[in-house]
């Protein structure tokens, strides 16, 4: 994050904008909008635009030429004078003062990016690319423009109205926020979006009226969090991300989709490398419980999908035990995710027609697997945690069967900017992936189909594009 988002209170506050023009008019009126005074130095007759801004008693013409003095009292500096000259005087001028400054299209002469705004007041949506793009924050303003109605500005009033009601209500502030949570999301909007704000009104009332200050009953999410790509995550999975208590996670759940998480929940590390569990799952499964019993809506996060080598099945045979309600939603698996963004399809009419899921190392970490059920023709095999263990893999497969000339890959940090994918044989694929210094997360895949990578491959990572500049 390059810029902390900051929403600053200029109600009644002393603003300087420097220039005249059509730029300079639009700063002003978003200032003078905001509730400011908009202190204007130009010395010439201002723009036109300047005419149609609505807050016109809040707009003060200074007709002189920038000067470090017209800073004095100012909460805020704009400059937006056009000028290379003039630009750099503001900009020196305020930073000397430690005024906040902005010169227009000149992110070196900004201490502070003004964002594209999406105005819900008293709701404010905010998108900023850091000066990067303003255009492109202009684009996806559009598109929220139609997800978020004029009405959530509403319906935020209503809520405002009805807030010291509701903490005086509920004792736990968990239960607070669960109550705003079903209002918000509920009837009541609903009667707010289609214009019937006084119905609203009632039915919020009559539902606080009917809640009861109790402690909230908790409940455990498992959730599968995908191979690693945000975009992959389910509607499901992003919704109970936002709305739970607790967060505990796994080491392959990446930093990204953690960040998707609700701000304020509290996140438990229980990660697991091979030889290196951070929390025992016995251990795991018992915290589940606890946290729940206290009446915490509890995340399990899981990378890929928590019943295929997820350890899914255990932890919720542990919450039936004790009688403590959850629901599971699944994720993308690795195999899936990781073989569609490699461009290697897992069946194929002329390759491949079945397709079969295997952990490179058991319970007991050794890799005891059914080798002849695996070593078979026209069949893709997807190794799961098996980098270290890959060249006994490759001989125990050749050994029962297969060629030592059968495709094989490996994939790292598949779905992600930073994935790599080496293509080999089963001969070959153990040096190559030595060569190659891949570590965890990575998966297998054995099988015909992996041929057909240098053809479809489509994905393009951010290291491949720096090994290709």
């Amino acid at each position: 994050m390059n810029f902390l988002p900051i929403f600053l209170d200029l109600r009644g506050k002393s603003c300087l904008v420097v220039g005249g023009g059509e730029t300079a008019a639009r700063k002003s009126a978003m200032l003078a909008n905001a509730g400011a005074t908009v202190h204007v130095a130009h010395e010439g007759e201002l723009a036109s635009a300047f005419a149609d801004i609505k807050e016109q008693d809040r707009i003060v013409h200074k007709r002189a030429a920038f000067g470090a003095a017209l800073l004095d009292g100012m909460e805020l500096v704009i400059g937006a004078a056009e000028d290379d000259v003039i630009d750099q005087q503001v900009f020196e001028a305020a930073r000397a003062r430690q005024l906040p400054v902005n010169v227009v299209d000149k992110p070196a002469l900004c201490s502070f990016v003004l964002p594209a705004i999406l105005d819900r007041s008293p709701m404010i949506v905010a998108i900023g690319t850091g000066g990067a793009s303003p255009v492109l924050a202009r684009l996806l303003r559009a598109r929220l423009e139609t997800l978020i109605p004029a009405s959530y500005g509403r319906l935020a009033y209503l809520a405002e109205s009805f807030r010291e009601q509701v903490k005086a209500k509920f004792s736990h502030g968990p239960m607070r926020r669960i109550f705003w949570e079903k209002v918000l999301q509920g009837p009541v909007a609903e009667l707010v979006f289609s214009g019937k704000e006084d119905d609203a009104a009632k039915l919020l009332q009559r539902t606080l009226d009917t809640e009861k200050d109790e402690a909230p009953q908790g409940e455990v999410y498992l959730v599968g969090a995908g191979p690693g790509n945000p975009d992959l995550l389910t509607f499901r999975a992003l919704r109970l991300m936002q709305q739970a208590d607790v967060v505990v996670h796994d080491n392959l759940v990446s930093d990204p989709i953690l960040e998707m998480c609700r701000r304020d929940a509290e996140r438990i590390y229980v990660g697991k490398k091979r030889a290196n569990h951070a929390v025992p799952q016995e251990d795991i499964n018992m915290m589940l419980v606890r946290l729940a019993k206290e009446g915490k809506r509890v995340l399990r996060l899981k990378g890929g999908d928590p019943f295929i080598f997820g350890r899914g099945g255990e932890e919720i045979e542990t919450l039936v035990d004790h009688g403590v309600a959850f629901q599971v939603v699944p994720g993308i698996t690795a195999a899936a995710g990781v073989a569609s963004y490699a461009g290697i399809p897992l069946t194929h009419r002329d390759y491949a027609q079945s397709v079969t899921f295997v952990t490179g190392h058991l319970k007991d970490d050794t890799p005891n697997l059914d080798w002849d059920a695996m070593a078979k023709p026209n069949q893709t095999i997807v190794i799961y945690m098996g980098l270290q263990g890959l060249p006994v893999l490759s001989q125990e497969l050749v050994r029962h069967g297969l060629s030592p000339q059968t495709p094989a890959a490996i994939v790292q940090q598949g779905t992600t900017p930073h994935q790599r994918v080496v293509i080999g044989t089963l001969g070959t694929l153990p040096e190559l992936a030595t060569e190659a210094q891949l570590k965890p997360p990575t998966l297998i895949i054995v099988g015909k189909v992996v041929s057909l990578h240098h053809k479809l491959k489509w994905f393009v990572s951010e290291d491949d594009r720096l090994a290709q500049s």
